[in-house]
């Protein structure tokens, strides 16, 4: 699918979101990621692999890593073993979660607290004092970060909304008990904290090179809708599903009742704005990218290993 992919995409407007802030949030996050002990680092189940900073392992240099990859329920389990053999030969650990249901949390808080364990092991070794293990959770934007700490602090202390570019500082939030309770309250503050967990805007390179990539995050709503023409994205979009055995052209016509030729998602596009939206083709076009990003085309990964 890619090399159709890269051929869709050469006549398009390329791709590119880079908001103000985050420049400045790169910079911050590389300072504080020296005193990290272990990241974790969220992406979208449907492409993982578009989903990851390029300067990432630079970043993390030796660091321990989880690897969450959310909205595990947008993908079958035959894709979830295929990405989970897939990094586990690479020695990452990885995690699948829904970050709005909370599947996932309990073996992410499992392998934090083991993790914890392991920093403190040394520290007394040294005939120092255990000290809070610090987590740092990074990833592109709108993969879920936030709505994932909510469910691990079982309350709703990082904003979190369905589009890119909500979180837009680091923040610091505090486990308590390993995960048994939380509290940020400054009288609290005597209480042995276990975990401290940094919360980052979503990160993006400054240019996106890989056009294939970029438009799979424009598909997934993990870069922001200014950044593209919907229209077009929605056209790639039906392509890439007509070309899956798992959907096809002939369910996306029974779908929304519409009879095309071929495989062309311009043309289809155009005619289900016609017959639905008074030839409204961004209307259209955003009704289709909202049925994908709700799940209504079933289970579909745009990416699998390589």
């Amino acid at each position: 699918m890619d090399a159709d992919l890269y051929y869709w995409t050469r006549a398009l407007r390329p791709v590119q979101w880079y908001p103000g802030h985050i420049a400045k949030t790169e910079k911050e996050l590389k300072e504080q990621l020296k005193l990290i002990d272990v990241v974790i680092e969220i992406r979208d189940a449907r492409i993982p692999l578009s989903t990851t900073h390029p300067q990432m392992d630079l970043w993390l240099g030796n660091r321990k890593r989880i690897l969450v990859l959310n909205r595990e329920d947008m993908i079958s389990t035959a894709d979830r073993n295929a990405w989970a053999m897939h990094f586990s030969r690479q020695g990452t650990k990885v995690v699948f979660s829904n970050g709005q249901l909370g599947m996932g949390t309990m073996k992410l808080s499992r392998l934090a607290k083991s993790l914890a364990a392991r920093v403190n092991v040394k520290r007394r070794a040294k005939g120092l004092l255990p000290r809070p293990v610090r987590a740092g959770i990074v990833g592109y934007p709108n993969v879920g970060k936030s709505s994932l700490i909510n469910r691990l602090l079982k309350r709703r202390m990082c904003p979190a909304a369905p589009r890119p570019g909500v979180t837009r500082e680091l923040k610091y939030v505090f486990f308590w008990f390993l995960f048994l309770n939380c509290d940020i309250d400054v009288k609290l503050t005597r209480k042995r904290k276990d975990l401290e967990l940094l919360d980052s805007p979503g990160i993006l390179p400054m240019r996106i090179s890989d056009q294939a990539a970029a438009i799979k995050l424009a598909i997934c709503d993990d870069i922001g809708e200014r950044s593209y023409d919907v229209a077009d994205v929605a056209a790639i979009l039906v392509q890439m599903l007509a070309k899956l055995p798992t959907v096809g052209m002939k369910a996306l016509q029974n779908r929304y009742k519409i009879d095309v030729d071929g495989q062309c998602g311009k043309m289809f596009i155009e005619k289900l704005a016609l017959r639905l939206f008074n030839g409204d083709v961004h209307q259209a076009a955003f009704r289709v990218l909202s049925d994908f990003r709700k799940g209504k085309f079933g289970w579909v990964a745009l990416e699998r290993p390589r």
